[in-house]
């Protein structure tokens, strides 16, 4: 299965009527070079000295948001990165899965883990790697990769988003939970990605499976299929399209985005800007995504790639990722910007589900979901 991967990464959210680029996935292949890099001491490397004057390629989804603070890697090693975007995740996923042994890059930026089993599954796809960073990082993502054949670079969460302006005109109380979706009051109110064909929807999907059971989900969603929803293929088609705060007229004020959506709707707006978002998530109904960076099997410049991979989760790159790909740091202790800090902060307790019942379970789940909701 190949859902669209994660616009996870920038989730933006937009203003009505103010279009722009969001976390999203894309398709077309692109490349830049990078003089990136960190100050002295932003991360302690467990990598060898050496590998200056290198060029390395990282693979990317093109979603990526490369942060400024990624020049600066360059000035303290020598090393050259070089950018590499690849489609969604799961296009990024599949083509590493098919070149194992022989990459097209060094580092592989993105896998999360609706996807991570499958991606551990094929023999010699990484090259394990126990940064020195480790302990700094969130011990819940680190756990997921005991083995460290990769290592989390970030989280993000996966939410009903809701137009705030619309439920107070409407004088219609804004959903709470994912119960709320399935009464009269929020008929025809939803649109949601397929998790067939879309990261976001994939992880909606697995939020419903953590909160109602893996037997006991698709009641739910032929509830819901009862009362109204409209189901598109992708994020950018849900939010920008259907979306009542998305800019293209759209009559939909819920809608399955990310906790980090609304406050692209203060920082792309037009000025003067709004004091605080024109929408707002859902808690109760977030599924946690993480992601993950790991050293591709075959690479020449395994060194090299080692010292990314401490820049990639040094405090210095940590603190650049909310404002430049919508995700949350992975690194602890690391300081939110204040619009995130006051209308964004991660979510407390998010839903879940083990990568290895994802793995064992996502195409069966897909499919019941496919028909409880549309055959």
């Amino acid at each position: 299965m190949t859902p669209t991967s994660r616009t996870n990464r920038l989730l933006v959210a937009m203003l009505a009527a103010v279009p722009f680029a969001l976390v999203a996935c894309g398709g077309s292949s692109s490349t830049s070079a990078s003089s990136t890099s960190s100050t002295a001491g932003a991360a302690t490397t467990a990598a060898a000295t050496g590998a200056a004057g290198e060029t390395i390629t990282m693979l990317v989804y093109d979603a990526f948001t490369e942060p400024e603070v990624l020049k600066s890697f360059t000035q303290q090693t020598g090393i050259t990165v070089r950018i590499a975007k690849g489609g969604d995740t799961g296009t990024l996923v599949n083509k590493a899965i098919l070149t194992a042994g022989n990459p097209e890059g060094d580092v592989l930026w993105g896998l999360d883990n609706t996807l991570l089993s499958r991606a551990l599954d094929t023999n010699g796809l990484f090259v394990p790697y126990a940064s020195g960073e480790l302990a700094s990082l969130d011990p819940a993502a680190t756990a997921l990769v005991p083995n460290h054949e990769v290592t989390p670079v970030d989280t993000g969460d996966v939410c009903l988003n809701y137009d705030k302006a619309w439920f107070a005109t409407n004088k219609i109380a804004p959903p709470t939970s994912l119960d709320d979706l399935i009464k009269p009051d929020y008929k025809g109110l939803l649109v949601l990605e397929n998790p067939a064909t879309s990261s976001p929807g994939l992880a909606f999907l697995l939020a419903t499976v953590a909160k109602y059971s893996p037997t006991g989900f698709t009641a739910w969603w032929a509830s819901l299929r009862a009362n109204g929803v409209t189901v598109v293929d992708s994020w950018d088609a849900a939010y920008y399209n259907e979306f009542t705060q998305g800019g293209g007229g759209g009559k939909h004020p819920i809608v399955v985005s990310y906790a980090s959506s609304p406050p692209a709707t203060v920082i792309y707006a037009a000025d003067p800007k709004p004091t605080e978002p024109t929408t707002a998530n859902v808690s109760a109904s977030c599924f946690r995504q993480v992601e993950f960076a790991g050293i591709l099997g075959g690479s020449k410049h395994v060194e090299a790639a080692q010292k990314l991979i401490d820049f990639l989760v040094s405090e210095q790159f940590q603190a650049a990722l909310p404002e430049s790909n919508f995700v949350y740091p992975v690194r602890t202790g690391v300081a939110l910007p204040d619009l995130f800090e006051r209308f964004a902060k991660p979510i407390a307790a998010p839903l879940t589900v083990s990568p290895a019942d994802i793995a064992a379970n996502r195409d069966q789940w897909i499919a019941a979901w496919t028909k409880a909701v549309l055959q």
